[in-house]
């Protein structure tokens, strides 16, 4: 498995910091995973501000969910179990939802941290 460095590291989590913006949706969001998953690492990142959207939206998310409860499931399973919990934000106002669903163990051998998503091209490849 891949490992990050420690300055990537350092700076993924300082994407997380400074992206975690919780408004209402956000915060319902997280609010859904942790009553859901237990999980022991949680990190909801509003990603909006990288699309074109108004000001303050809270239409892109990238969430990153550690819980037990994945154990012995595939991706897609885990992914699946996320939109489940998430489907009403989904049916709404939540345009895209980047998940990364591990299991503890998982976590502590990738090192921590989430990638920072790429820039967003507009769509339709512009």
């Amino acid at each position: 498995m891949l490992r990050l460095s420690a300055a990537r590291r350092s700076l993924a989590r300082l994407y997380c910091m400074a992206t975690q913006q919780h408004g209402p949706v956000g915060a319902m969001v997280g609010a859904k995973l942790t009553e859901e998953f237990r999980p022991s690492e949680l990190q909801v990142v509003n990603e909006s501000h990288m699309h074109n959207v108004p000001r303050g939206a809270e239409t892109h998310f990238k969430v990153l969910v550690v819980s037990p409860a994945f154990q012995g499931l595939p991706l897609i399973q885990r992914h699946r179990k996320v939109n489940a919990v998430l489907a009403q934000e989904l049916a709404g106002g939540v345009h895209a939802l980047s998940i990364v669903a591990k299991t503890p163990q998982e976590w502590e051998k990738s090192c921590g941290g989430v990638e920072p998503s790429p820039a967003c091209r507009g769509g339709f490849g512009k």
